[in-house]
């Protein structure tokens, strides 16, 4: 590994300025560059006594994991060996003057395609936690995934005491077919995709499924330790409740941001989320064994996979204890399914620790507003062709009843070159073309636009975004997540947001910093981020169902004055359409 973040080779820093330049500069001694290979290939897999080819990374479900410290650099290799095109977006990491390997298709990259070959290249900068990697087209993240492991920089702790041992948790979606087909199926008729077959943690649907008993994830714990969890949802289209029968669990870190800890028996995670949390063994050996269970939290119209993802806690017993062979097994008790103010009392909870270490920088002030609704409509039926969504038409998704329609060029590419004509336009409504009660009757007209406008921020402008869910084809939670960025969440509530009253209640103290957040069914949420990340930004539902139908859109971040608040000219190797 070499020293990253250094204009000279090493060799050479370290015959100019010999060992004392490694002692003055700390920074650059433990800051490294890591170099990973990402085989994109197929391989068979099977789950619940069904064996299909998927596509994934050097032949692993879930992918390999990234591990890395703050500060370092990471150049990842993807080579693309199957008939689909690829790309990887690395969930949650800023990107800070690297927007070229941020990932999704289209809009920072044309996709990788078959025999092709792409380095992604970027610093982590000022994050420190879990993230994670995923695909960023069409649904092949279904099972190209894996986890981001950041640890603090070298000879720096934690804000809590260091866990026993840390175990990435990964909740993904199974589908018997395969996903593509799945999504294309429903895209061309217009109705709701085929749902799930199961959920799995670490890739494993667990015991409570047919057939699956054998593949089951278990956690073998020793009593009296702290164990850190680090959950991530990277399941397709469902938020998630997760407890750990009789054991409690504290919340340290979301989106690879410290917080204010807090206890909770259950967590709720929705798509894009990761989450750290402490579990504390008991002090004794228990006769037992505990199910680690996950089911959705559903607030929407259609069918959804209403199943239980298990994996079991069972902990190592002493080598002189006596015990009885006949274990008791505990299950959780989880929330019914649509426990809307159980989930806005859980979200509510989150804060940013906000001390000298670990800084909360809200914009006090805002240069521009934004207010975005949120929410399912539909589109025309296409000419001699039949339609199964509401009346006969295609149901689609919006914001500001606009359904982004992706362009066959990247965004970025024509932004940088110029040549936006016919890519794009910059006209993005900041806020909704035609008002009406967002979360009371629904209008008879449910038709969205179809375009691909974005919107031009100046470098350093402070955002104030309200997202609002409306009820057209029923109130729904959706799971906002925005490239490029973390942003505070200032504010949130039921019902209609008030310009005039909410904004009183905003925090802007110590709100939780995030990447991906839940717009509250039948409500809203206020959040605020600096625009300070030259670029093209995606913003997108993470219900990869509603990304497909247009619930995305773009932010333009335009280059600052000075030569480190510039985008650098893509690299070499950047695929092209």
């Amino acid at each position: 590994m070499e020293p990253c973040h250094l204009s000279l080779p090493a060799s050479m820093v370290i015959r100019l300025f010999g060992v004392f330049a490694a002692l003055l500069l700390p920074e650059f001694v433990f800051c490294m560059t890591r170099n990973y290979t990402f085989n994109i290939v197929q391989h068979n897999v099977t789950r619940l006594c069904h064996t299909k080819s998927i596509v994934s990374v050097n032949g692993h479900f879930p992918g390999p994991r990234i591990v890395a410290r703050e500060g370092d650099q990471l150049l990842v290799k993807v080579v693309n060996h199957v008939s689909n095109n690829i790309t990887i977006h690395w969930h949650g990491i800023r990107q800070l003057r690297s927007g070229w390997a941020d990932g999704p298709a289209y809009v920072t990259q044309c996709p990788i395609q078959t025999g092709q070959t792409f380095t992604y290249n970027f610093t982590i900068t000022g994050q420190r936690g879990t993230l994670f990697w995923h695909a960023h087209i069409s649904w092949l993240r279904a099972t190209v995934y894996g986890p981001i492991i950041i640890h603090p920089k070298r000879n720096e702790s934690y804000p809590f005491r260091k866990p026993y041992k840390e175990v990435p948790i990964i909740f993904g979606e199974w589908w018997n077919a395969d996903p593509e087909a799945v999504i294309n199926q429903a895209l061309q008729t217009g109705t709701g995709p085929n749902v799930s077959d199961a959920y799995t943690i670490n890739g494993f649907p667990g015991p409570l499924y047919n057939c699956s008993s054998k593949d089951t994830f278990r956690l073998k714990v020793k009593p009296g330790k702290t164990y850190m969890l680090r959950l991530i949802n990277a399941a397709m289209n469902d938020e998630l409740f997760f407890s750990i029968a009789n054991h409690t669990v504290i919340i340290v870190e979301a989106d690879a941001v410290y917080i204010k800890p807090f206890q909770t028996d259950v967590v709720v995670i929705t798509p894009g989320q990761t989450t750290n949390v402490l579990l504390k063994t008991k002090p004794y050996y228990p006769n037992a064994t505990f199910l680690m269970a996950a089911r959705p939290y559903f607030t929407g119209q259609g069918t959804f996979d209403n199943s239980t993802v298990a994996g079991i806690l069972e902990y190592e017993h002493p080598l002189n204890h006596t015990f009885n062979t006949k274990k008791m097994v505990f299950k959780p008790t989880l929330p019914p399914l649509n426990a809307t103010t159980l989930v806005a009392n859980f979200t509510g909870k989150f804060r940013s620790l906000n001390n000298p270490n670990f800084t909360a920088s809200v914009p006090q002030t805002v240069d521009k507003q934004f207010y975005f609704t949120v929410g399912l409509g539909s589109s025309p039926c296409p000419k001699n062709t039949t339609c199964q969504g509401p009346n006969g038409t295609k149901l689609a998704a919006a914001l500001n009843n606009v359904s982004f329609a992706l362009p066959t060029t990247a965004l970025l590419q024509a932004y940088v070159t110029k040549k936006s004509n016919g890519v794009y336009t910059t006209d993005f409504p900041t806020k909704p073309p035609s008002p009406f009660n967002y979360t009371g009757t629904p209008p008879n007209n449910t038709l969205v636009s179809n375009a691909t406008r974005l919107v031009v921020l100046p470098f350093n402008t402070s955002v104030e975004l309200v997202l609002q869910d409306t009820s057209i084809l029923g109130a729904e939670d959706h799971p906002l997540h925005l490239h490029g960025f973390n942003f505070f969440v200032v504010g949130q509530g039921f019902g209609n947001y008030n310009p005039t009253q909410d904004p009183a209640n905003f925090n802007l103290v110590d709100p939780v910093e995030r990447n991906t957040f839940g717009v509250p069914a039948g409500g809203w949420v206020a959040i605020r981020f600096l625009a300070d990340n030259p670029g093209v930004w995606f913003m997108h539902c993470h219900f990869d169902v509603h990304t497909s139908w247009g619930l995305r859109m773009a932010w333009i971040v335009m280059d600052g004055p000075l030569p480190s608040q510039k985008l650098p000219p893509p690299p070499s190797d950047l695929p092209k359409c």
